[in-house]
């Protein structure tokens, strides 16, 4: 794209913090570094986990080869429902190839990632939404022990054969954190936990007190700038999702960088409702490189960027826990100690 065009974030000291063509160092940078995972994982679950000090000891199973037989009589049994496909796919380009499929014989499509996921994908005049999210609970209630996989993901699509369209109805349906987080933490202090997009889902909802829509990037900014706007105190927890699904993904690095720019011109906006009791925290779950030669999540640093009063400038490279211990500091004065991460602060 010829460099990044991010005026917000390099005034905050993105470049600061690795040299980036386009975004210049800050001369006067907010608290700026890297993160990076204690765990083995790469994805979005167990990203968000640690980013509130959940580490899973194991990496979540992943099914290069698609799921065993036996894993697939269980979801026929549980569900009712027969299923095709059964391999590791672009959720794309398996409706573009097992749609027609699916819409003649009604079997549901099945399919998996690099990532620890069971994606079922159904059309709606197949099955509607509340009928593929039944099945979904039912798939993760099964999917237990060794096969405990990271999420279970329900994908909605509708269109004509050769114009299928995922629609926004999409649902995950992780683990439970294998641990308390510093989101449990919060609520034991009695800060209220605000989730927007699918945070809320990637913590199986333990810690979080109510979920705001974010099934778009721009929903996911709106949803935020209110309640910017109108909450008293509290944590706002954001997953702003389409950076990673729809263009990190898809390797689309032009809109991958439009998307970028949308956030910058939010996160402008978001400094001017900042008070001087809050802190604004900017970072990732894990690593999506859209020049990759994979469409894969790649495991790499994630960049922080923190906004507080005082804040002096200075360097943090840490694990990603660093997040929620900072979180738990500044809203409770107080840290959890039997917890992994060290407050920036």
């Amino acid at each position: 794209m010829g460099g990044l065009e991010l005026p917000a974030l390099e005034r905050l000291g993105l470049g600061s913090i690795i040299p980036l063509r386009g975004v210049a160092p800050s001369a006067d940078p907010v608290v700026h570094g890297r993160l990076h995972p204690f765990g083995p994982g790469k994805e979005s679950t167990t990203g968000h986990w640690e980013l509130m000090g959940v580490v899973p000891r194991h990496a979540l199973p992943t099914y290069p080869e698609g799921f065993p037989p036996e894993t697939i009589e269980t979801l026929e049994r549980v569900t009712g429902r027969r299923f095709c496909c059964n391999r590791p796919y672009s959720g794309t380009e398996v409706i573009e190839h097992f749609g027609e499929h699916h819409l003649a014989t009604r079997e549901l499509i099945l399919y998996t990632s690099a990532d620890s996921v069971l994606q079922i994908a159904a059309h709606v005049d197949v099955l509607d939404e509340p009928g593929l999210y039944s099945v979904c609970e039912a798939a993760r209630e099964a999917m237990t022990g060794e096969h405990a996989v990271g999420r279970v993901i329900a994908r909605p699509f509708d269109g004509p054969p050769g114009a299928f369209e995922r629609r926004e109805g999409r649902r995950d349906y992780a683990a439970e954190p294998p641990g308390r987080s510093y989101l449990e933490e919060l609520q034991a202090a009695g800060v209220p936990v605000h989730a927007v997009g699918k945070v809320r889902d990637l913590f199986a909802g333990v810690g979080i007190d109510e979920k705001h829509d974010g099934a778009t990037n721009a929903k996911g900014i709106a949803a935020t700038t209110e309640l910017l706007r109108s909450l008293d105190s509290g944590l706002v927890f954001v997953n702003l999702v389409e950076t990673d699904q729809v263009y990190g993904h898809r390797h689309d690095t032009e809109g991958f960088h439009d998307a970028l720019k949308q956030i910058d011109a939010a996160v402008g906006g978001w400094l001017e409702l900042l008070r001087d009791d809050d802190l604004l925290v900017l970072t990732a779950d894990h690593g999506v490189d859209p020049d990759a030669p994979h469409t894969d999540h790649t495991r790499e640093y994630a960049p922080l960027l923190a906004v507080f009063p005082g804040h002096g400038g200075q360097r943090h490279d840490g694990p990603l826990a660093d997040v929620g211990a900072s979180v738990l500091r500044w809203l409770t004065g107080r840290e959890a100690e039997a917890l992994p991460g060290d407050p920036f602060l």
